[in-house]
């Protein structure tokens, strides 16, 4: 199970892992702390030495209710990092965390690899279009309705079986278009509640009937922290447990916060299938 990066074949077979790096001031756990081009390389140089094969950049905040940015602001706060990023670490692989395909184009343009849209297109009528155009991987996440709405939309008959025909139906949109390395994202806290949250992974494994690699991200999410009662900055230690549980379930790419625990993680689980 490979995808294609920039004419580099990354395989998914051995798990990977997707270092998170939100440049926007209200992100849930780690807005604001990002502000400047020094804080921010240093964090993904200490990514890239943990042993992250992706760096998620992210300037619009998606956590519920946050605000709605405009394209502009967008691209204001994502370029000049996309940029700096990788003048200073040129092999690096740079997923753009974004629903928006002209920020999307232009971000691939300056050198990204990725793009990771939360919508799988459904937010801008424009983005597959894009994707095919540029033939990069392309990550489809699964929520209904908005960052803003999206609380409002967890109403389902079938969850599991409701996310399957979704990818499905996203699926053939892409390949009518061309695209060819589509990752598939369940979307952990995103038109779910806690309970569903929770449903979904425990059912994991039927989402590798679509035949396409997986990317979880749970990293210090609600679903961690509620169920615990504490906080996202005390949520580590859950993280990892549910990242072992999505990894023996069949997921190809953590997306984190932390590196270092997620790296150990698939140290551990794979050598308990070796």
């Amino acid at each position: 199970m490979t995808i294609n990066c920039k004419g580099q074949l990354i395989d998914l077979t051995l798990p990977k892992v997707m270092g998170i790096l939100n440049i926007t001031p209200d992100s849930f756990f780690d807005g604001g702390k990002y502000t400047n081009d020094k804080s921010m390389l240093l964090q993904v140089e200490k990514m890239l030495n943990e042993g992250a094969s992706f760096i998620d950049i992210g300037a619009y905040s998606s956590r519920p209710n946050a605000e709605n940015i405009g394209t502009d602001e967008e691209l204001k706060r994502i370029l000049p990092v996309v940029n700096s990023v990788l003048k200073n670490f040129p092999e690096a692989l740079v997923s753009i965390d974004t629903f928006r395909a002209k920020v999307a184009k232009q971000c691939i343009e300056a050198g990204a690899a990725l793009i990771n849209d939360i919508s799988a297109g459904k937010l801008d009528d424009t983005m597959l279009p894009t994707v095919a155009d540029l033939q990069v991987p392309y990550i489809m996440m699964h929520m209904k309705g908005t960052p803003q709405t999206m609380q409002q939309h967890t109403n389902y008959t079938n969850l599991v079986k409701e996310v399957i025909f979704y990818f499905s139906e996203r699926f053939q949109a892409a390949k009518a278009l061309g695209i060819i390395d589509v990752i598939i994202d369940p979307g952990f806290g995103f038109a779910k509640t806690i309970e569903q949250n929770f449903e979904l992974l425990n059912h994991l494994e039927l989402l590798k009937m679509l035949d396409k690699p997986l990317l979880v991200g749970v990293s210090r999410k609600s679903m961690i922290y509620k169920t615990l009662k504490t906080t996202p900055d005390n949520a580590l230690n859950g993280t990892s447990v549910l990242n072992t549980v999505a990894l023996q379930k069949g997921a190809n790419i953590l997306r984190v916060h932390d590196v270092k625990e997620a790296m150990q993680c698939i140290k551990l689980v794979e050598s308990l299938s070796s």
